[in-house]
């Protein structure tokens, strides 16, 4: 299977910052992070995976006070931290979050591409289309793009991303000084493209990266979502709470792959699990209700109203949850599943708050590492996945305990690498070297 580490410094339990066992670490202070991703390296995980949004949210009470007070809320540049670890690891792969819709592709093919050479071929990019209100006007809208728009010009940025790689071929620098040739001018192009979102002339002032393209990733479950994801991405990154419905997604989203032309082993899809591990399976059932225990109604609605551009304040907390799944402006079709769920079971709202904040509706895999190693081996024989990005609920101890106890478990049973057997994150994840769309076009003309 492949294994990511969701890289930060809080958990994902929503209240996981508040448990005994959890460490505050200076969000600011690089080491932090770097501990956690050599841990993860030392573990021989496939890559370590930090998200971004690009506002702190304030849709709740249209205010950030809910989201300031009970939850950390603060998002370091994740490429800026890349670099960094770039050069204090050397073999797991390294991925960010880039917004499509707050994004130009020159600034994301450079910044990609620099880390990719930075990290000899490690890097990955986690395309999103952004959530909410809050992340527009900080970039000059009132309000943050339509559905349908968002992944359209998500579609293109992504194209012409990609174009900007290849706008240089591998061996373009020569650097013969006796010639006076320090590149092979035939091996550069412009890549002068114009659609309907983006005007780009070209080249892009960096050689092609290591990979030729850094892995590129995408997190969602919606229909929009899946529907760009067949035709581009390599990881995927999904909420699944339950392996009947992992199984469900799974096979249909390889159908639409493979509908797409390409091999169905060509993206891997890596749902979000978050592991709850103690000595025992009692133990470890005790924590998640200490865990539990804290959390504080108004985390989990702050959270869900930044993610779903829909301020679940003004409906009573203590009132049936309402259907406003025709409202959400955000993240579609992962909140139309928690919606629905807890309609269905007859939540209050400030009941769904207190739900959603135990694992933010990914899978929960609760016991000691044996079972959880059990778990994680039902859904890849299951065809639930082709392996898991893990969300420790508390940090940094949530991803010692997956580290130090699952990831051997599973090596015991040959379900996991004991060794790196390649150098770039495409060798760990069994993906191709993209070709060179400028080269492709030479060869076949010359043919």
């Amino acid at each position: 299977m492949h294994l990511a580490l969701f890289l930060s410094l809080s958990g994902s339990h929503l209240a996981g910052w508040r448990h005994p066992l959890a460490e505050h670490g200076n969000p600011f202070d690089v080491s932090n992070y770097t501990r956690i991703a050599q841990a993860a390296e030392s573990a021989k995980l496939d890559m370590v995976f930090v998200a971004d949004k690009l506002a702190i949210d304030d849709i709740y009470g249209s205010s950030f006070e809910a989201a300031v007070k009970l939850r950390p809320a603060i998002h370091v540049e994740p490429i800026t931290l890349l670099s960094a670890l770039a050069m204090t690891t050397e073999r797991i792969g390294l991925g960010a979050t880039i917004s499509t819709s707050y994004s130009e592709p020159y600034h994301a093919a450079r910044m990609f591409a620099s880390i990719d050479h930075f990290s000899r071929g490690r890097s990955a990019w986690n395309a999103v289309t952004s959530v909410n209100d809050g992340e527009a006007r900080n970039f000059g809208r009132s309000e943050h793009f339509g559905h349908a728009e968002r992944y359209e010009r998500a579609a293109e940025f992504i194209d012409v991303v990609r174009l900007l790689w290849d706008t240089w071929s591998e061996d373009a620098i020569i650097a013969d000084k006796a010639a006076a040739r320090y590149a092979d001018a035939s091996g550069v192009h412009y890549a002068d493209y114009e659609g309907k979102w983006f005007k780009v002339k070209g080249p892009l002032g960096a050689v092609r990266p290591p990979q030729g393209h850094p892995v590129l990733i995408q997190a969602g479950v919606s229909g929009a979502f899946q529907a760009l994801a067949a035709e581009n991405a390599e990881v995927i990154f999904p909420v699944q709470s339950t392996l009947a419905k992992a199984q469900t997604f799974y096979a249909d989203f390889k159908a639409q792959v493979a509908a797409a032309g390409r091999s169905p082993d060509a993206v891997k899809v890596l749902p979000g699990v978050v592991p709850i591990i103690a000595d025992s399976d009692d133990e470890a059932r005790e924590l998640e209700a200490e865990l539990d225990a804290l959390i504080v109604p108004e985390t989990g609605l702050s959270f869900m109203s930044g993610s779903m551009n829909y301020d679940l304040s003004v409906h009573p907390i203590d009132d049936p949850v309402p259907d406003i799944r025709d409202r959400i402006r955000g993240s579609k079709g992962r909140f139309e599943v928690v919606l629905k769920n807890a309609m269905e079971q007859g939540l209050t709202l400030g009941d769904l708050g207190r739900s959603y904040a135990k694992g933010l509706a990914f899978a929960k895999f609760v016991g000691s590492p044996s079972t959880v190693a059990d778990m994680m081996e039902e859904w890849i024989g299951a065809r639930g996945a082709d392996g898991f990005v893990v969300m420790p609920p508390y940090m940094p101890g949530g991803a010692e305990r997956f580290l130090q106890g699952v990831v051997p478990e599973l090596q015991r049973r040959g379900l996991f690498r004991s060794e790196y057997s390649g150098r770039t994150l495409r060798d760990h994840l069994e993906l191709a070297h993209p070709d060179n769309r400028f080269e492709a076009a030479r060869r076949l003309r010359i043919g």
